[in-house]
C-alpha cells in the first residue's frame, strides 16, 4: 500500500486549491530532517525552487519552511524541519522537529546526512526510526567526501539499516533525481523500509517499560516507549547509568552500521582543516585572529557604507522637492506638509540611507563566515569565558548577529536550549553595538580622537571589544542574582571548511536578515518622525517642546557628562539609533527638521561651540554603547519572551549601566578638562 492518503482532495478540504487554507496540505507530506550544516536547505531549495513559504510552527517562535514539487504523478509537500542533532533534548528546535515527526502528519521522512561525518549523523536517523519506519537516508556532500579520499559503501549501509539510502551532491541538482525516484517508489508502496528495533540491556529495557506505563493512556500520538526513552535521556526519569546506557547503545548501533561502510584515507582526510584549526582555535592564536577578523569586517562595513549611504541619501532626499510640489498642488496646509515631508518622510529617508548600506555589507560578511565554517569556531573559542559567566557558548553566535542588528541577535537566541541561558543572551544582547550605532561611534572617534580611517577602525574595534566585555560582566552579575543557575553544556559541531555559495549568501543575508530588519525599523521610524517634527515645531510660550524638554533634562544629563540635548536625542532616537546625531544637530541649530552635516570638521565645530569636550565625547560613546535597544529590538524581545517585564528589563539594564559608567567617567575626568 502506498503512502498517499485516501482523504486527500476530499473531506475537510473538499476541492479547494492549495493555499486557500493555511496549515492544511494536499498530496504527500514529507519531512526533511538532518543535523545542522549538512546541506538540508540546499536539498529543500533544489527540490521546491520558488514554490516555498515560511512561517512559525504553531505555538512556537521556531521558523518553518514548506515547499511543493511534483514527481511520478504525486504532489509532494516538503516540510523543512529545524536542523537538530537529537530529538531527545528539550530545545524549541528539537521540540518542533520531534512533535512534527511524531504527529503523523508526515507520510515519510528524508534524513539528510553529511557524507564526511556519517557516524555522527546516524544518531538522528536511529532516533527517527523509533518514531516512524518510513525513512529515506539522503547522504549529501559526496563531492566533499571524494575530495577528502573518503569512500562509502551505501548499499551495505542500506542493508544494515533496513532503509533506502541515496547518495547525492545537493548543489548539483541533477543528482537529486535518484532521491526523488526512491521517494516515488516509497509513496507507491514498492519500498517497505524495515529498520531493526534497537534493544538495550535488560535493566534499561525494564526501566523503559516502567516509564512508558505513565504514557499508556495519555492519547498522545508519540509512542510511549519513545517518550520513556526521551524522559530517561533528558534526566526526567531514571539515572545517569540508564542515560549513558541509551547513548552508548545508539552509538554502538551507529558504529556497527558504519563498519566497513566508511573507508578513510591513511591521512584521515582532513589535514587542511586540522592545520587551519591550529590557528583559528589555538590557545594562543584564536583570540588575536578573531580580533583581526572583527577589525577587518568593521573597516569594510564602515568604509564601504559611507559611499553607498551618501548616494542613497542623495537619491531619497531628492524626492522631497516633488513631494513638496505635490502638497502645494493640492493646497495642503503647511502644517500637514511639514509633518509628513519634513517629519515622517525625512526620518524614513534618513533611517533607510544610514541603516541599509551597513546591513547590506555586514550581513553578507557575517553569512560568509557562517558558510565557510568559521562562525562555529568563534562559538568554540568563546565557550569557556561564557561558561564561566554562567552562560551558554551559543551566546557567542547571537552576540555576533547583534553586530548587524540586535533584533536579529535576539531572534538568534532561539538556538540556546536552556530558557535561563536564552534569557541571559536576550537581556545582554543590547550591549553589542548594532550597525545603527557604528556611524555615531565612527564620527565621534574621527572628530575627537583619530583622523585616519585605519586608526579610527582600530579604536572602533577596541570600543566594540569593550562592549563585549561589559556584556560578559553583566551576564555574570545576572547569572549570580536574578537568573542564578548552573550553566549547561552543549554539543558543538566544527563543520569542515567549505567554499562559500555566493548566491545563497546574498539571498539569505538580504532577504532573511537585511530586509526583515529594515521593514521593522521603518515601521518604528515613521511615527517617530512625526513625533520629532512636532516636538521641534510646536511651541509653548515661544519655546519649542524640544527645547523645553532638553532644558528639563539638562541637570541630570550634565551629571553623567552629557547635556539635555544629547539625552533627549537618545530618547527620541529610540525607534532607530541612526537618527540620534541628526536630532542633536537639529536641536543645536534650531532648524525644525532633521539636518545632516557637510563634513566632520563642520560638525566638530558645531559640537564644540555647544560645549562638547573629549570627556563629553567619551561619555557619548559609552552611552551610545549602553542604552536601551531600539524599538525594533524591544518588540522582538517582547515577541520572543512573551513578557512585558523582561522587555522592560532588556531596556533598563543597559541604560542603567550606561548611566552609572558615564557618571563615574564624568566624576573622575570631568574636572580635568
Amino acid at each position: 500500500m502506498g503512502l498517499t492518503r485516501s482523504s486527500v482532495g476530499k473531506g475537510a478540504l473538499g476541492d479547494l486549491p492549495r493555499g486557500e487554507r493555511r496549515g492544511e496540505r494536499r498530496g504527500v507530506t514529507v519531512a526533511l530532517a538532518g543535523n545542522p550544516n549538512v546541506g538540508k536547505s540546499t536539498v529543500f531549495n533544489a527540490l521546491t525552487g520558488l514554490h516555498q513559504h515560511t512561517g512559525n510552527w504553531p505555538g512556537k517562535t521556531v521558523e518553518r519552511a514548506e515547499g511543493v514539487f511534483s514527481s511520478g504523478g504525486h504532489e509532494y509537500t516538503l516540510v523543512d524541519i529545524p536542523g537538530t542533532y537529537s530529538l531527545l533534548a528539550n530545545s524549541k528546535d528539537e521540540e518542533a522537529a520531534r512533535d512534527f515527526i511524531a504527529s503523523g502528519e508526515a507520510d515519510a521522512v528524508i534524513v539528510v546526512c553529511d557524507a564526511t561525518a556519517l557516524l555522527r549523523n546516524l544518531n538522528l536517523v536511529l532516533q527517527i526510526t523509533e518514531l516512524t519506519p518510513r525513512v529515506i537516508v539522503c547522504v549529501n556532500l559526496l563531492d566533499e567526501a571524494k575530495s577528502r579520499g573518503i569512500r562509502l559503501d551505501l548499499p551495505l549501509l542500506s542493508s544494515r539499516l533496513g532503509l533506502p539510502v541515496v547518495g547525492v551532491t545537493a548543489k548539483k541538482k541533477r543528482t537529486l533525481s535518484s532521491l526523488v525516484s526512491v521517494l516515488d517508489r516509497l509513496t507507491d508502496g514498492e519500498l517497505l523500509p524495515s529498520p531493526p528495533p534497537i534493544k538495550y540491556d535488560e535493566k534499561t529495557e525494564r526501566l523503559i517499560s516502567e516509564t512508558a506505563e505513565k504514557y499508556a493512556d495519555t492519547g498522545e500520538n508519540v509512542p510511549a516507549r519513545w517518550l520513556a526513552i526521551r524522559d530517561i535521556t533528558t534526566g526526567v526519569s531514571g539515572d545517569d547509568k540508564a542515560r549513558d546506557s541509551i547513548a552508548n547503545r545508539l552509538l554502538a548501533v551507529a558504529e556497527d552500521a558504519c563498519r566497513d561502510v566508511v573507508t578513510l584515507p591513511e591521512h584521515g582526510g582532513d589535514v587542511r582543516d586540522r592545520r587551519l584549526d591550529r590557528v583559528l582555535t589555538g590557545r594562543i592564536t584564536a583570540f588575536p585572529v578573531m580580533l583581526a577578523f572583527l577589525a577587518l569586517i568593521l573597516w569594510i562595513t564602515v568604509a564601504g557604507a559611507n559611499y553607498v549611504s551618501d548616494a542613497l541619501a542623495s537619491f531619497l532626499f531628492s524626492a522631497e522637492a516633488p513631494l513638496n510640489s505635490f502638497f502645494s498642488y493640492i493646497h495642503a496646509p503647511e502644517f500637514v506638509r511639514g509633518a509628513l515631508v519634513d517629519g515622517v518622510f525625512r526620518v524614513l529617508a534618513w533611517v533607510v540611507s544610514v541603516m541599509l548600506p551597513p546591513m547590506a555589507i555586514f550581513f553578507p560578511l557575517f553569512t560568509l563566515l557562517e558558510d565557510v565554517g568559521y562562525l562555529p569556531r568563534i562559538a568554540y573559542n568563546l565557550d569557556r569565558p561564557l561558561h564561566r559567566c554562567g552562560a551558554c557558548g551559543k551566546q557567542a553566535l547571537t552576540t555576533c548577529m547583534g553586530f548587524g542588528c540586535n533584533a536579529a541577535g535576539v531572534v538568534g537566541c532561539r538556538i540556546i536550549d536552556s530558557p535561563r541561558e536564552r534569557l541571559l543572551a536576550i537581556l545582554t544582547n543590547g550591549f553589542v553595538p548594532c550597525n545603527g550605532r557604528f556611524p555615531t561611534l565612527t564620527a565621534i572617534i574621527t572628530m575627537f580622537f583619530a583622523a585616519s580611517s585605519l586608526l579610527s577602525s582600530l579604536l572602533l574595534t577596541a570600543v566594540v571589544v569593550g562592549s563585549v566585555l561589559f556584556s560578559l560582566f553583566v551576564t555574570y552579575i545576572l547569572s549570580k542574582t536574578v537568573l542564578a543557575g548552573e550553566s549547561s553544556s552543549f554539543t558543538l559541531e566544527l563543520p569542515p571548511y567549505r567554499k562559500p555559495k555566493v548566491g545563497e549568501i546574498l539571498v539569505r543575508s538580504v532577504f532573511d536578515r537585511t530586509l526583515f530588519v529594515l521593514r521593522r525599523a521603518v515601521v518604528a521610524a515613521a511615527p517617530a518622525g512625526l513625533l520629532i517634527w512636532l516636538a521641534a515645531n510646536v511651541t509653548v510660550g515661544g519655546e519649542s517642546i524640544l527645547s523645553i524638554c532638553s532644558g528639563f533634562l539638562d541637570p541630570f544629563a550634565s551629571a553623567i557628562g552629557l547635556d539635555g540635548v544629547i539625552l533627549l536625542a537618545f530618547i527620541l532616537g529610540l525607534p532607530a539609533n541612526e537618527i540620534v546625531i541628526p536630532i542633536i544637530i537639529m536641536a543645536y541649530t534650531a532648524s525644525g527638521t532633521l539636518t545632516g552635516y557637510a563634513s566632520l570638521s563642520e560638525l566638530h565645530g558645531l559640537l564644540a561651540s555647544n560645549g562638547w569636550t573629549p570627556v563629553t565625547a567619551v561619555c557619548m560613546m559609552v552611552f551610545c554603547l549602553m542604552h536601551s535597544p531600539c524599538l525594533t529590538t524591544l518588540f522582538t524581545v517582547k515577541s520572543e519572551t512573551k513578557s512585558l517585564r523582561w522587555t522592560l528589563a532588556a531596556a533598563l539594564i543597559p541604560t542603567a549601566t550606561g548611566i552609572v559608567v558615564c557618571f563615574f567617567i564624568n566624576l573622575i575626568f570631568g574636572r580635568l578638562v
